[in-house]
């Protein structure tokens, strides 16, 4: 029987991952890369992408540690690198890695007392005085000494720079003093150059408009080039090159084919495109977990939903059916999420709920779209809790009641349902500028859209026919939905059902074999609810007529 293999899930340390003999997807070429371009690097990408895991890599290499590296392409390569770069081969460097991957920022002192414990433990490990009070200071102090002390220049690795910031977008004061706090810090990249060998930061965004690398305007962003675009993620041929054992025995637990199991592979966790041309890579983290455990599911959102990017969706209103239909947006911008602006797109994808669908080179602008099942559907259940005030876990219970109402055309036990999810709505998650006043179509409509795709089933909004727009289809294997929205002071379901009638939408729906059902809905104001709804179900004549 074969020696079981082991695979690295939530791996975060290089080291204990090869000590531990692990697979390990060989991504040490991105070191060659990196250090043939420059000495300054910044990378943004997803929760849970292996982030930390290329940083730690990057730690054991400066530090030396040849017989980690044993079998992998850098060890090919060393001596190569080490006589262009006038060095002896595998020269180590005092490594100075910060990691800002904190679970809570909710105070004023939290950031400094993390930078403060951080900057303490390496003054004792290199025998340095604290001089200074300030984190930057003692950043400066720490460096120049380390220099003097050692004659060599310092490696410095900086992980999750920007969670401090994410955790504390519903706060701006807070976030405006922990910005004020880490530009101070990162601008002792730029003070101590003559002193510094390399450094490699990372995070999920790239801020803009804050001045936060106004300072540090050393650092090459390799985000979006093709040269770096697998960087973290694997590629389709890495899950051959690697994991083949592993996909066969998952086909074998879903008494499946090999085919069959990495098209399914392919459709829930690839899909992740990070540069105009780079190939499509797999989240890392949802993979593994499924060849371990033998079981599709949506692991990604189990553990690393980035709840701000949902409440900051909500906050400045995202009409969410527009994420199914494809975002366009200038490649100059996707890059930039400005804090306090209604810059939502980018924030989206820097997160990795929206990738590279196509790049345009002539206008030199990016399609966006949702990379993969996994994210499409795990981003709607998300959605619901926030805008209502359903508890996540029940959010379950409320869908599969919904479902076998629907499967049945029991649209009163649906439209029940739908009336229990807006009447969570506190007044707290009403954006702003609604508050006081009647909600818009749009509100109810990207509610109404998240509800019925969790439903499993097909829904569009704003479908476009030949005489108009219909502003919500949808479809089940039996029945087709046709509904009209109208706010009460606007008219009635009868008026609304009598719209979608008159204006000619049905013709589109004139050669299905399902049964058409014209559903009008008016929204109460007041209630901000469902007011009233009416079905009316056609015969096939009525809709060749």
């Amino acid at each position: 029987m074969p020696e079981p293999r082991r695979l690295p899930i939530d791996a975060q340390s290089f080291e204990k991952l090869r000590n531990a003999g692990a697979i390990y997807v060989d991504k040490t070429q991105y070191i060659e890369k990196l250090l043939s371009l420059g000495s300054f690097f910044f990378l943004s990408r997803p929760h849970r992408f292996g982030k930390s895991l290329f940083l730690s890599t990057l730690q054991a290499y400066f530090e030396g540690k040849k017989e980690l590296f044993e079998g992998l392409y850098i060890a090919e390569r060393e001596e190569e690198i080490a006589r262009w770069q006038r060095r002896e081969p595998w020269e180590d460097s005092p490594v100075l890695y910060f990691d800002f991957n904190a679970k809570y920022y909710e105070d004023y002192d939290t950031l400094k007392k993390r930078m403060d414990s951080q900057l303490r433990e390496f003054e004792k490990r290199y025998e340095v005085k604290q001089e200074d009070d300030g984190p930057e200071d003692r950043f400066i102090y720490l460096i120049k000494s380390i220099y003097q002390k050692t004659g060599k220049q310092v490696v410095i690795l900086i992980d999750e720079y920007d969670k401090p910031l994410l955790l504390t977008l519903q706060d701006p004061e807070l976030n405006e003093a922990n910005r004020s706090l880490l530009r101070a810090f990162y601008e002792v990249l730029k003070h101590c150059d003559p002193y510094i060998r390399f450094a490699f930061l990372t995070g999920v965004t790239k801020f803009s408009k804050t001045n936060l690398f106004s300072g540090a305007n050393n650092l090459k962003d390799i985000s979006l080039l093709d040269d770096y675009t697998d960087i973290c993620g694997f590629t389709e041929q890495e899950l051959t090159d690697n994991f083949m054992p592993e996909i066969e025995r998952l086909a074998k637990a879903q008494k499946s084919t090999v085919a069959k199991t990495r098209a399914t592979l392919k459709k829930k966790y690839d899909g992740y495109r990070f540069s105009r041309n780079g190939e499509n890579v797999y989240n890392p983290f949802s993979l593994l977990n499924v060849l371990v455990d033998g079981l599709y599911s949506y692991y990604w959102f189990s553990t690393a939903t980035p709840e701000f990017v949902v409440k900051y969706l909500v906050r400045n209103q995202y009409e969410v059916p527009n994420l199914e239909e494809g975002i366009e947006i200038d490649v100059d911008d996707v890059q930039n999420f400005r804090y306090g602006e209604r810059s939502t797109v980018p924030l989206l994808f820097q997160s990795g709920y929206l990738t590279i669908k196509k790049y345009f080179p002539k206008m030199n602008y990016f399609r966006l779209g949702f990379p993969n099942e996994e994210v499409r559907y795990g981003f709607m259940k998300h959605l619901l809790p926030i805008y209502s005030h359903i508890e996540e876990g029940e959010v379950g219970t409320i869908v599969r009641e919904m479902y076998r109402a629907l499967l049945v055309g029991d649209l009163a036990q649906v439209m029940a349902g739908v009336k229990t999810v807006l009447g969570g709505i506190p007044y707290g998650n009403i954006p702003k500028l609604e508050e006081g006043k009647p909600l818009r179509e749009y509100y109810y409509q990207s509610v109404l859209y998240v509800i019925f795709y969790l439903l499993g089933t097909y829904v569009q909004v704003e479908e476009v026919c030949a005489t108009g727009v219909i502003d919500m289809v949808v479809r089940t294997t039996k029945r087709i939905y046709i509904f009209e929205f109208k706010v009460m002071t606007a008219g009635t379901p009868q008026d609304a059902i009598a719209q979608l009638k008159e204006r000619g939408y049905l013709a589109k729906f004139s050669k299905t074999k399902r049964s058409i059902h014209l559903v009008g809905i008016s929204f109460d104001e007041k209630t901000r609810n469902i007011g009233a709804w009416e079905e009316e179900v056609l015969e096939r004549l009525e809709i060749t007529q």
